[in-house]
This record gives C-alpha cells, structure tokens and sequence, in this order.
C-alpha cells in the first residue's frame, strides 16, 4: 500500500498510522495511553543530516555537535545518539548522571547553565568534562574556588551574550537579546575572559554564544558570530594562547505548522565562513532539531462535550504531559491514528482542573470520537522532560521505536510513585 507521510518517522499505512513498522493503535494496545513514541530512525536521520552538511562545509575544521539534554533526556534516546558519536550539552547534576548511565564519557559533555552550584561544579570537575560554559564572573570565581579545594584546573569557555535581536514563535525561547539573564553582557566580556586568563585554577579555553530556539535562517548567527570574533582576536592580542574552542549554540528550527525548517546546508555554509581561519574546534548544540520530529503523543478521546457554542473534544492527556501549548502558545498538528473522513472544529482539552489545560483551541480536525487514538505531533522535544505530576497525575510511559520492533522506555509512574519521598507520618526535630 502507498505511503504518505505526515511527519518524518511517522506515516499512514492502509488509513492508520505508523511509527516506522509499528502502528500506533499496537503501542496503544500494549502500553497504554498517553505514551509518548519516539522514532529512533528519525533520530538517526537528523543527526547525520547535520553531521553530514558540517563535514562537507568544514572539512578542514575538528567540529563536535552535543546534543542538548534538555530538550529530551530519556535514556533510550541517550543511547541513541551516543551511538552515533554524539556529545552532550547539560545543564544540571541531574542531566550529567542521565548522561553517565547512557553511555557518555566525561570528555563528551559540556556543562552549560546560568545558576550552577558549588556542588554541581565539583561534579562537573570530578567527571573530567571537556568545559565547563561559565556564565557571570561570580560563577568563574565561585569555580577556580571549588577547582583549589580539589587541587585541579578547571576547562573554562565564557558563554557571551552577544546582545543580537533573534526572530523566534516565542519571547521565551530568546536567549541572546540584551537584557537576557544568559550569558556574560557583552560590554563585559573582555573583563571577565582576561579575569579567567589570570586565575590560578581555571583555564581559558574558548568562548559560548547561543541565541535563542526556533532559528530558520542564517542571519542572526551571522551577526551573533560578527560580534564574537573581535573578542577572540582581542584576547590574542591581549596575549591568551589557550583558546582551543568556539561554541556557537544551537537552535535551528524545525515545522510544527508551516514555519520554515533550517536550511541546514546554508546553516553549515555560514558557520564555515565565519569560523574559518580562527584555528578553533566547533562545537554545535542542537536540541530540538534532533528529537521533536521523532516523537507524538498518543492520547484517547475519553468525551465530547458542547458548551457555549463550541465542541470539546476531551483526552486523557493534558498539560500535565504536554505543557507547550498552554506555556508556550505552541502548535502541534493533531491527527486521528485511524482515519477519520469527516471534520470539526474544536477545543482538543485534558483532565486538568485548569482551564489552560489544551492541546490545541479551534482547530480544524478530525471528527474522532471517545475510544479514538491521537497523535499529537513533533512532541520529541520539550514534552515529556516538562511533563509534571499537577493534580497527582502519574506521568506518562515513553516507548522507542526502531524500525518493526518497538521497546519500553519509561514505565509510566504507578498511583505509590507519587507519594514514594514523601512522609505522612513525620519525625520533628527541636529547634536549637
């Protein structure tokens, strides 16, 4: 039977839908919903397809791409992508032992993130990470600190905020505008770099940007980059020798709706332009551009519901498991796993007491009915790692895909999970 394809990694088959080989009504079945599916061939696809455009515009310049945990952290998706040579970039503790327990050595992993703890950074340190990404000169003194007590030299890059106006769905996901609490302002720059230079126990070993998510075209790393370079060349002259590596973020885009894709050819093209001849490593971020496409959320219809003129299609997902919409004012397209030939138009809402519980408002979609199986589209990123337990909902299951085989990734959480840390019968203690 002819295919056609919805998202990449996902497809209909025969009026029903696949993840790869699987259909999405057998994980419903198996599993249960709402379950979150990821395509570890799509996965696959993306990294290589940027793997790729770099190596053919920098053939003559070492580059690493890290993958950015936060976008999602599961361990099978981990695996994944350390399979085929990735990185990682965290930004916590907690995302370096995920990191650890799939497979990645402490030379993969840079550890980025605007509020990191002295604890943290002696993680950090005892990992042996490729660099630690500064962000405030009080986090670089804090660090050649905590480097002295365990009698170590710290690996520093300064993540710079180039101070760039970034074109993005939303305010949110801007990181490199002036005011932004990321970064080291730019007018200090060049102060905290050469405070870096001349502390015992950190060494200076290259500068950070990152601007921002959702970026489709090459201009605002263009400028984002124009401003970095006479930084490093004001450093040399200032008499640093030690800068081995230039990290320019992340954030290329990908379609949830009819937003423009990267153009990663031209993406690649720019940054070889621009770094060429600086005689640094690259490290590239991507997060969101390697997994949304991967993955859908798969719900049940439980109701419908007509109130106040509008239709009301209720689910058992909620932003609970989802939180981009209601958070973010995101779209995901929403497609009935079964075929459904007629339409309507309604509110997509969860079991959430919140009545910014949606998955999507007035959209045009199928006219399914309770029992049916949804998809909620490009959820790969940002979804389940945002999931939460609001209203004492267990948080969903996360299943892989590979090809006609699919596997458990993430029990979902059981009614006892929710209660497991906590004590109702409580042991005081005095006051002193």
């Amino acid at each position: 039977m002819g295919q056609s394809v919805l998202v990449p990694g996902f497809a209909r088959v025969g009026g029903r839908l696949y993840a790869d080989g699987v259909s999405l009504s057998r994980i419903a079945r198996d599993i249960g919903t709402p379950t979150y599916v990821y395509s570890a061939a799509r996965i696959r696809e993306q990294y290589r397809r940027l793997e790729s455009a770099l190596m053919s515009a920098l053939p003559d310049v070492a580059h690493r791409i890290h993958f950015s945990v936060k976008a999602n952290s599961n361990l099978a998706v981990l695996r994944t992508l350390q399979e085929l040579g990735a990185g990682v970039d965290i930004v916590s503790a907690g995302e370096l032992y995920r990191t650890r327990e799939a497979g990645f050595g402490g030379a993969d992993v840079v550890f980025s993130g605007v509020g990191k703890t002295a604890d943290e950074l002696s993680q950090a340190l005892n990992s042996m990470v490729l660099f630690i990404n500064v962000e405030s000169e009080g986090e670089l003194r804090l660090l050649n600190d905590v480097a002295a007590s365990m009698e170590l030299v710290a690996p520093v890059t300064l993540r710079v905020n180039p101070e760039v106006t970034v074109e993005s769905p939303h305010e949110y996901i801007r990181t490199g505008e002036k005011g932004h609490k990321f970064g080291i302002p730019y007018d200090d720059a060049m102060h905290v770099a050469m405070l870096a230079h001349e502390l015992p126990h950190v060494k200076l070993v290259g500068l950070d940007m990152h601007i921002g998510s959702q970026i489709s075209t090459w201009a605002p790393y263009e400028q984002a980059l124009a401003r970095i370079k006479p930084l490093i060349a004001s450093l040399r002259a200032a008499g640093v020798t030690t800068l081995q590596w230039l990290d320019i973020g992340g954030g290329l885009a990908v379609t949830y709706d009819d937003e423009a894709p990267a153009d990663v050819d031209r993406f690649a093209a720019g940054v070889a332009e621009a770094v060429r001849g600086l005689g640094l490593s690259l490290v590239v971020e991507p997060g969101r551009f390697l997994v949304a496409e991967s993955g859908v959320l798969l719900t049940r219809v439980l109701y419908r519901k007509r109130s106040g003129g509008k239709e009301y299609i209720i689910t058992d997902a909620g932003m609970n498991d989802l939180v981009r919409p209601s958070h973010y004012q995101a779209y995901h397209r929403i497609d009935a796993v079964d075929t459904v030939d007629t339409q309507v138009t309604a509110d997509v809402v969860g079991p959430v007491c919140e009545s910014g519980d949606f998955l999507a408002l007035q959209r045009v979609m199928p006219d399914v009915q309770p029992g049916d199986l949804l998809a909620v589209q490009t959820a790969g990123a940002y979804g389940f790692v945002m999931a939460s337990n609001y209203n004492s909902r267990p948080r969903p299951a996360e299943v892989i895909v590979d090809g006609d085989r699919f596997a458990l990734a993430t029990e979902r959480e059981r009614l006892e999970d929710l209660v497991r840390l906590e004590r109702a019968h409580l042991r005081w203690r005095n006051a002193e």
